[in-house]
């Protein structure tokens, strides 16, 4: 191996948790990054349940919790008027330990994540970036641009671009990124307001022509706006200050507008590539997929790349598996990128087409009939599953197999409270291969998992096991990144050697 075997490029959420979760494997990684540092404004703001989950096997995921705040409800406003709220608070309980929407600034989230890398020996090496690439079966060659402006040459032995949207190794790769553009010109905006929607909860305000998003911020009195800019706001320069935006929607809103700490304009695009790996590089984020920000899948979707590809690169890297493990990392991320990509641009097209139709949508139906929906507790289940992420699953994938109770091969693992203060989460927290079984385990089983050097964790038989879809007696093979790879009701010791044997993985 190199001193540091994994060169990434890109340090937003997806680089700097790709680089936590390599450096905790024990994998040294170079992590550079062509910024002066990390952002200084809150882009992304969601932070998913399925984040925090992977979060928590690290260790981090109170420090995030703290930093953020807890969305107890969403109340819509249609021309000035509070129509419905829909309370959030505890959604998603029984479901996972964090139950709840966070609001959590990409800045701050960046921050934590590079005091949490600098901590381990590992720094955000700024104003640096890779301006060529070429690649062999043994390694990438790379040439890096310094701060000074000179070029360094450089060999690693596997490559992710994290870098964004306009990403310099897709574009090396050849890597085509089909899609499109959003005809809307959109604004983000955090200012300090006060008024009565100042109130720690999420606000949308959908209108005839157009609408607003409030989100709130951790500091009092700080709220996020985006919003949709109408054509008579633009001006002739094509340059918009916060002043042309203050439409309608806001003032329905009821908000006193102070400072102004951050104004922007953008559009919202939709592709995904065509590929998320060449060889020994691989595409991870915005470099492999971009998507409108309905449901804040955006950032916690990066995330969910990076957590898949480190274990598998750690595990190639320290010779615990073959390398075809990698070949898994594409099949399993892209799907779902897609997926995503097809339902938000439907939400999306939703909150801003113009008609007759789409206003009668917005105005109408989204306040009527919202909020008798979310008393079922069906669809409150539903909501919460979906927009989490803790139904993302990998069931198509090779390293997919069996079923047990309601559980596959390729589903998240359920989570489910012990006692007080305990789950069957706690184990994950070595991010490494482990069985699970739950209400007891054949002696068969124990005995095949010692000779594997594999934990087994057994854990006592609760009628919230039977609830989350777990059977009684089963073997569930857990991958490092919490997802089952291998369900079996029989719990046969010979299937469990068998899997690892036919994948080339030692766990």
């Amino acid at each position: 191996m190199n001193d540091s075997p994994v060169l990434i490029a890109g340090a937003g959420p997806t680089g700097l948790a790709l680089a936590l979760w390599l450096t905790r494997l024990g994998i040294r990684v170079r992590l550079i990054d062509r910024s002066t540092g990390p952002g200084l404004t809150s882009r992304a703001l969601a932070v998913q349940v399925r984040t925090l989950e992977f979060y928590r096997q690290l260790g981090i995921a109170d420090l995030v919790v703290d930093g953020g705040v807890e969305i107890a409800g969403i109340n819509f406003w249609v021309q000035g008027a509070r129509r419905a709220r829909v309370p959030l608070r505890q959604i998603g309980e029984g479901m996972s330990p964090y139950p709840f929407a966070l609001v959590f600034p990409q800045d701050a989230h960046e921050r934590l994540l590079i005091a949490q890398l600098e901590k381990l020996g590992v720094a955000v090496e700024c104003r640096t970036e890779l301006i060529r690439m070429s690649q062999d079966g043994a390694g990438v060659s790379v040439t890096l641009r310094r701060p000074d402006g000179s070029e360094e040459n450089s060999r690693v032995d596997y490559l992710a671009g994290c870098d964004g949207a306009s990403s310099i190794i897709r574009e090396q790769l050849g890597i085509g990124f089909p899609g499109g553009t959003y005809s809307g010109l959109f604004y983000v905006a955090d200012v300090d307001a006060s008024g009565s929607a100042i109130d720690r909860e999420l606000h949308i305000d959908l209108e005839n022509a157009d609408f607003v998003l409030l989100f709130p911020m951790k500091q009092q009195g700080r709220i996020r706006l985006v919003g949709l800019v109408r054509e008579q706001e633009k001006t002739r320069s094509g340059e918009l200050r916060f002043d042309d935006v203050r439409g309608k929607a806001i003032e329905h809103l009821r908000l006193t507008i102070g400072t102004v700490h951050w104004f922007s304009t953008y559009r919202v695009h939709h592709r995904v590539a065509d590929s998320f790996r060449n060889g020994r590089a691989f595409l991870l984020g915005d470099a492999a997929h971009i998507h409108s920000p309905v449901g804040g899948q955006g950032m916690n979707t990066g995330i969910g790349d990076a957590v898949n590809l480190a274990w598998k690169l750690a595990a190639v890297l320290k010779g615990r598996a073959a390398p075809s493990l990698l070949d898994s990392y594409e099949p399993e991320r892209i799907a779902f990128a897609r997926r995503l990509v097809a339902t938000t641009d439907r939400g999306f097209t939703i909150v801003t087409r113009r008609g007759a139709v789409a206003r009668f949508v917005r105005t109408r139906l989204v306040p009527m009939l919202v909020p008798p929906l979310i008393r079922l507790p069906q669809f409150r289940r539903f909501l919460f599953r979906t927009v989490s992420q803790i139904v993302v699953n990998y069931r198509q994938s090779p390293l997919s197999a069996g079923s047990a109770g309601s559980i596959q091969g390729g589903d998240r693992l359920p989570w489910v409270p012990i006692k007080e203060g305990e789950d069957n989460f706690a184990p994950l927290a070595s991010i490494d291969w482990q069985a699970h079984s739950y209400g007891e385990a054949h002696a068969g089983l124990v005995e095949a998992c010692s000779g594997l050097g594999l934990p087994l964790h057994v854990f006592h038989w609760t009628p919230a096991m039977e609830t989350a879809g777990l059977e009684r007696g089963a073997l569930y093979l857990i991958r490092p990144d919490g997802y089952v790879a291998l369900a079996d009701p029989e719990s046969s010791p010979e299937r469990l050697r068998r899997y690892f044997d036919e994948r080339g993985i030692t766990a």
